[in-house]
């Protein structure tokens, strides 16, 4: 069976004094804490979340990258 793709993101600036859209964007990828790491599927939809927050989240290498 194919493993599926993942993607996996770490919050590392705070959303505060940030747009409602971005914090809603935020929040939409499973991002709550600073400094926390999330793994999502690789899909364009998600990929899109991250680059509209990109100054907020950035990818994290490792295995499933």
């Amino acid at each position: 069976m194919a493993k599926k793709k993942t993607i996996k993101m770490k919050y590392v600036r705070s959303s505060i004094g940030r747009s409602e859209h971005q914090r809603k964007v935020v929040r939409g990828l499973g991002l709550r804490k600073l400094n926390q790491i999330v793994e999502r599927p690789d899909t364009a939809a998600i990929r899109g979340m991250v680059a509209k927050v990109s100054h907020l989240v950035e990818i994290v290498e490792g295995e499933g990258s």
